[in-house]
């Protein structure tokens, strides 16, 4: 501590002697030079960023309160469309179900519907396509795996499945 309190008394000398070595028409001009300095320092530092924040704050308020509203509306319109009831997938019939499968490129060596129940049997179809169109009905007509019986055959990718399907009444 006495090293320091010494090198800082040093320094003050130095300064002292710089200053009192300067005529007064130096010292004015020091002293201007030395404000306008801190001044501008001050601006760059401290002002300056914070004008500039500022405005940009400004400027993107009407946005921000855009995008809040809009927000609180999608809100609004998604808790209502939660309170609506589902509709009710279209019964499901032989003729669809064919065309379905034909759309996928299946086909059924039977098919047979009894009510919401629908049972049908492939032989020598590829999973992919299988799984693929159990996907689609799945989506468009509500139909879901009730049971389902899937054997693979000697060709790779190749099966025969018996399938029982059930058409759910609406949501999952």
């Amino acid at each position: 501590m006495n090293a320091l309190t010494q090198q800082v008394h040093e320094t003050r000398a130095r300064a002292a002697a710089f200053w009192s070595a300067r005529s007064e028409q130096e010292r004015r001009f020091l002293t201007v030079g030395g404000a306008v300095l801190g001044a501008a320092l001050f601006y760059a530092v401290l002002l300056a960023p914070a004008l500039d924040g500022s405005a940009k704050l400004r400027k993107s308020l009407p946005e921000l309160r855009q995008q809040a509203a809009e927000l609180q509306a999608l809100s609004v319109e998604a808790a209502a469309l939660r309170g609506q009831s589902n509709i009710a997938p279209a019964p499901i019939t032989r003729d669809g179900l064919q065309s379905s499968l034909t759309a996928r490129g299946l086909t059924a060596q039977s098919l047979s519907l009894t009510g919401e129940y629908a049972k049908l049997q492939l032989n020598g179809v590829p999973f992919a396509a299988l799984v693929v169109w159990l996907d689609a009905v799945r989506g468009e007509s509500k139909l879901l795996v009730q049971d389902a019986s899937i054997s693979a055959q000697d060709s790779a990718g190749m099966v025969n499945a018996t399938l029982t399907l059930r058409q759910s009444s609406g949501g999952r």
